[in-house]
């Protein structure tokens, strides 16, 4: 019999690998899988369905991280969509690394750099050598920054805040204009965590839930 099971991408940055939120210049760990939103999606969705975890601390959507090489997402994405072909659903929440003060970006070109990630879901049928359809796409606007904490991290997202608060708006925009799906994650939580931009335990379990109720939707 063939198999029904419904494979879901989950592409993002630290807010998707499971970043435990620390005061400013200690080292963090990670949320186990069962409180991580992508866990928590996985466990209120049930059987039928298969979480894939991509997330990347640091990830931009196209942005070359002068830091980093590793952090701009456009350049790993189609390698990563062809390694876990056939997937049915790519969630992809990025954009907060992205109006980090050295990229000096603005809001639409944040969501340019989404449209590109979009475009590259949407050209991913046949991966390396098979016959697998492009899989749907899900937009996700992350929460917008709240306070932030220590001097040099204020720095680092010097206005971002106000960056990441435009982002819902163009992301809804764009994913009506190529047809993909979209949840605004501020609808259903904020950045609680005590450096103003990681989630807490609470974050994670009431987006896991939110985003499980749209992936029901669209599968």
């Amino acid at each position: 019999m063939p198999d029904t099971t419904k494979r879901v991408l989950c592409f993002g940055d630290s807010l998707t690998w499971g970043w435990v939120p620390v005061a400013e210049g200690e080292c963090s760990s990670r949320y186990p899988f069962e409180e991580r939103w992508t866990g928590v999606m996985a466990g209120a969705l049930g059987d039928g369905y298969e979480i894939v975890e991509e997330g990347l601390g640091g990830r931009t959507t196209t942005a070359d991280d002068p830091i980093d090489p590793r952090l701009n997402g456009s350049r790993y994405l189609p390698s990563a969509l062809a390694s876990h072909l056939p997937l049915d659903l790519v969630i992809i929440m990025l954009g907060t690394n992205d109006t980090k003060a050295h990229f000096g970006r603005t809001p639409y070109d944040i969501a340019t750099g989404m449209a590109v990630l979009l475009r590259q879901v949407a050209q991913s049928a046949g991966g390396v050598g098979t016959a697998y359809p492009a899989p749907r796409a899900l937009v996700v606007a992350p929460p917008r920054l709240g306070e932030l904490t220590g001097p040099w991290r204020n720095e680092v997202f010097r206005d971002a805040p106000e960056k990441t608060a435009r982002l819902a708006g163009l992301y809804r925009a764009l994913a009506d204009a190529s047809g993909a799906a979209f949840v605004d994650a501020g609808e259903h939580i904020t950045t609680d965590g005590k450096d103003g931009i990681h989630f807490t335990p609470e974050n994670n379990e009431v987006l896991g839930r939110a985003l499980a109720d749209a992936v029901a939707g669209l599968l």
